[in-house]
């Protein structure tokens, strides 16, 4: 330091910092003139972990009311932390020598300086308390919005105790009852309540709602008046809150109380404070009268455990004793498709709007429900492009079933005790669903439903259902009871899947639902929840037909082969032979298999697996081997039959002649 002054020295003993902590000094401006007893006051030597060894000199002034780790530094040490500097930027009337001066301002070449600094020099040297001065050039803060250098200093503000009346407690016993999805959120808010300070809850700004406060001049307590607060309330419900800025304080406190022994406070409050509490007026105001207090759900993004859903822990903890949600649901980040934070110079934005706009909202919605929002999520045309292939299977689903079901009457409905195994199979099928369904809900795990639902709609409905019973829709007579108890089925499928997917795919279940049910004030949103009947559910039967799926495919697949070669043209060109073990074979008894496999015909034979033929290695005790069907074939059903055009109606089969003479 010396050596910077340009001063001589001599050193006279060496010591390490630590050991002076505790030293306690004059401030040097203590016998200036004009300190007027301003400066008299101990100055302590205090050990500071902020300060490095590496550069300068080890020493550093602290000014406890104008930077953060000095203002921790001296709350340690009991320090006194007066307010020196004002709003305006000048020191205060009771800062000795410097009152009112300006602590920054801008010179003529546009360059900031401090105005005080000459002074300082002056005052420091009159009182012979100043090695050397020089200028300095470092780096400082400066507002991201003016560009000016900023100044730190100490503000009286308005705070909620965390203590007082044991609000940190109320609601660390809030979060504990609190559900959290994902569950990790509970520890993350838990470690912010239990460590934060007390609630900052004043903003100075010119616009906000206020804080509603007179302070006491003389003794600097806040007045607590009923009737005063009655007025002020009174005024903003007729006015709004701009009545406490636009009315003179004689309107709140008169006649009680005089205006000039009281300051109206003008801080406002913090804006966290009043999304904490968005509860009270949604779920208490008169404007929603059904709606119910506490929420069922907060959902927001990950950040605000920080933010949205602290304040209003706080805000409802404080007002009410408890959180003001039963639950609360945190998502990830939205990104590109590469896992990029979008922006307009990358040129990645996927726009809500425009997906909307070019593909529907049920698009867009798919995707939300179909991401795992536990994490970040991704979006962009080619993850667009696979959901808009998922709409069309689930739409295309619907789309087949209201075709199916056109002029189906609750007359031509079958009971479920008189239905072929296939039909109560589908029904089993439905008793899963549901089961997934209402956990996933209750759960808020939304993703791995939709990809049940798909392939339950891909795989169950149209790569199986809807293709083995094609035939009896379109070729059995219209009173056949396997043709009813397939329409039923249908019916009973397109009501409770639109009723499922009514939350998700709102437009679309509401397009298939007033097909089904036109009507001008009716509604799929107006519905309960559909009630699959536990009687459905039928396990034994759903291992047999996983059992018989699996026969079904080594069948399809030895046809496919043929399909290839071109020796058949569809499968009901075909009559495969089946050998099967005794097992399968006793578990295939009483079924068409011709009707399951979609050939003309089909023929079963108990035995070992027959070398040569088609054989699947994960269906084991099961060969095919392909033959064509023999016979004619039949005009309207096209299967290859013998008896095609013996039962009165020329080139079509004795089924298709019931049918078409029941027209």
């Amino acid at each position: 330091m010396a050596k910077d002054a340009k001063c001589a020295f001599k050193i006279l003993h060496t010591l390490k910092g630590a050991q002076l902590a505790g030293t306690i000094a004059h401030h040097p401006l203590k016998f200036h003139a004009n300190a007027a007893g301003g400066y008299d006051f101990p100055v302590p030597l205090l050990a500071g972990g902020f300060v490095t060894t590496d550069t300068g000199t080890g020493f550093v002034h602290i000014a406890p009311g104008h930077g953060e780790d000095d203002w921790h530094l001296g709350k340690e040490h009991g320090i006194a932390i007066p307010d020196t500097v004002q709003p305006d930027g000048k020191y205060f009337p009771h800062v000795a020598i410097f009152a009112g001066m300006d602590v920054l301002n801008q010179g003529k070449n546009g360059k900031y300086y401090s105005p005080v600094a000459k002074p300082v020099i002056e005052a420091m040297t009159s009182v012979g308390n100043l090695l050397a001065s020089g200028k300095v050039e470092h780096s400082y803060p400066h507002s991201w919005r003016s560009k000016a250098p900023l100044i730190f200093r100490n503000t009286p503000q308005w705070f909620i105790s965390m203590e007082s009346t044991g609000l940190r407690a109320k609601a660390l016993k809030a979060i504990a009852e609190t559900r959290f999805v994902p569950d990790q959120g509970r520890n993350r808010i838990g470690s912010m309540v239990e460590n934060r300070p007390d609630w900052c809850v004043s903003r100075q700004r010119a616009w906000g709602v206020p804080i509603t406060v007179f302070v006491d001049k003389k003794t600097g307590q806040p007045l607590r008046d009923a009737a005063v607060m009655a007025r002020i309330v009174a005024a903003f419900l007729a006015e709004g809150s701009d009545a406490w800025f636009t009315s003179p304080a004689e309107r709140f406190l008169a006649p009680e109380y005089k205006a000039e022994d009281y300051d109206k406070v003008t801080d406002i409050l913090d804006v966290w404070f009043d999304s904490g509490c968005t509860h009270a007026f949604v779920l208490e105001g008169e404007e929603w009268p059904r709606l119910s207090w506490p929420a069922s759900l907060y959902l927001e993004g990950s950040d605000q455990h920080r933010g949205w859903f602290h304040s209003s822990l706080l805000e409802s903890c404080g007002t009410r004793g408890r959180a003001p949600y039963d639950a609360v649901l945190t998502h990830g980040f939205v990104l590109d498709e590469d896992g990029r934070k979008m922006s307009k110079s990358l040129g990645n934005v996927v726009a809500p709007q425009e997906v909307v706009g070019t593909m529907g909202a049920d698009i867009l919605r798919l995707w939300v429900v179909g991401s795992d929002y536990s994490d970040d999520l991704r979006i962009g045309p080619e993850i667009l492009k696979t959901q808009v292939d998922i709409y069309r299977r689930l739409r295309n689903t619907l789309r087949y079933l209201l075709g199916a079901v056109d002029g189906f009457a609750a007359a031509e409905a079958l009971p479920v005790e008189q239905m072929p195994e296939l039909e109560r199979w589908v029904l089993h099928r439905l008793t899963e669903l549901d089961t997934q369904f209402r956990e996933a809900c209750s759960g808020f795990q939304f993703h791995g439903l939709f990809t049940e639902l798909h392939n339950f709609c891909a795989v169950d409905l149209s790569a199986f259902y809807f293709d083995i019973r094609k035939d009896a829709l379109y070729c059995d007579a219209a009173t056949s009871l396997r043709r009813r108890a397939a329409r039923t089925v249908f019916d009973i499928l397109l009501d409770t899947l639109t009723k499922w997917l009514a939350p998700f795919l709102c437009f679309t279940a509401e397009q298939a639902w007033l097909a089904r049910h036109p009507s001008e004030d009716g509604s799929v949103h107006l519905e309960l929840f559909p009630q699959i009947p536990a009687a459905w559910r039928d396990d034994a039967l759903a291992a047999k037909w996983a059992r018989i799926r699996d026969v079904r495919k080594v069948v399809t697949g030895a046809l496919e082969i043929e399909r290839r070669e071109k020796r058949i043209g569809s499968s009901l060109q075909a009559s495969p032979r089946l050998t099967v073990s005794s097992e399968i074979h006793e578990l295939l008894t009483g079924l068409d298999m011709a009707e399951i496999c979609i050939t003309s015909g089909i023929r079963i034979m108990d035995g070992l697996p027959v070398e040569g033929e088609f054989q699947l290695a994960e269906v084991p005790g099961v060969s095919v081997a392909p033959a064509p069907a023999e016979g004619e074939k039949c005009q309207r059903c096209w299967k290859v039959l013998h008896d095609v055009g013996r039962a009165g109606h020329e080139g079509v089969c004795p089924r298709c002649s019931d049918a078409v003479g029941a027209v």
